[in-house]
């Protein structure tokens, strides 16, 4: 099966354009994570999200070199607790996954100076060793104490979200903000098992991953879905072939309460 692999991206404050499809790679270790990262690859995946404690950047940078593939997007993220020496851990990143630099560099929570971290990654992109920075599991009232406190906000933020979850509050935040949403675990918590989710997908003859991953994109939030299970990394990515009605999407809307 050939994936109808959807193009559709964010544009970045610094130029930078960011797939509303990328590859979620938490919890993925050693050859599984390179193998799992080639099969994203080849089925038409262009961006990939890894982290510092993931420990796995090595095999995705792996994975990148061996795929030959050009241009794809690639986030890593930095732990609060190395807040002060975030640039060596970026630099270790960086030769880790084999990049001049990354094109988002995340604050991966909260830490206890988010404004003097902010700076060292305001800098960081200033240097070029990140094209964009941006922050993760950040409320909006901390987005703005950065933006407040340096006169720049991150271009992207990433944080748990599902239909379960769904805020327009904390989406149409993010939206007047300009600042990306970025949702991570959209297939946990009981998303596919919903029955609003699987009566969708029954009618469309589709997955609910798939339906999920669609939901996320025409919110314009970006979805970051992980499998090691080839047949599964391709599934998950062929969304551009349909789409959900606006009934649907107010139905799944709703089960953020």
């Amino acid at each position: 099966m050939t994936p109808a692999v959807p193009t559709t991206a964010a544009s970045l404050p610094a130029g930078g354009s960011m797939p509303l499809l990328g590859f979620g790679t938490w919890q993925l270790e050693g050859g599984d994570a390179q193998q799992a990262c080639e099969a994203a690859l080849e089925a038409g995946y262009r961006h990939l999200d890894t982290a510092t404690i993931y420990g796995n950047e090595r095999e995705v940078g792996a994975a990148l070199e061996a795929s030959g593939v050009d241009g794809v997007f690639v986030t890593t993220k930095c732990p609060p607790d190395d807040q002060d020496r975030a640039r060596e851990v970026l630099e270790q990143s960086l030769e880790a996954l084999g990049l001049d630099s990354v094109d988002l560099w995340l604050i991966h929570w909260p830490p206890n100076d988010a404004v003097k971290m902010w700076q060292a990654f305001v800098q960081a992109q200033a240097d070029g060793l990140a094209k964009d920075v941006g922050v993760s599991n950040f409320s909006l009232a901390q987005l703005d104490e950065l933006e407040q406190a340096t006169g720049v906000k991150p271009s992207v933020n990433q944080i748990k979200w599902s239909p379960l979850l769904f805020d327009r509050a904390v989406e149409d935040g993010h939206r007047e903000r300009g600042i990306v949403l970025e949702g991570y675990s959209g297939l946990k918590g009981g998303t596919l098992e919903n029955d609003v989710i699987t009566g969708i997908a029954e009618r469309l003859g589709r997955t609910p991953a798939q339906v999920i991953n669609r939901w996320h994109l025409e919110h314009g939030v970006v979805t970051i879905p992980k499998s090691t299970n080839p047949e599964r990394i391709r599934s998950n990515a062929d969304l551009d072939g349909f789409s959900l009605s606006a009934d649907d999407l107010s139905a799944m809307d709703a089960l953020g309460g």
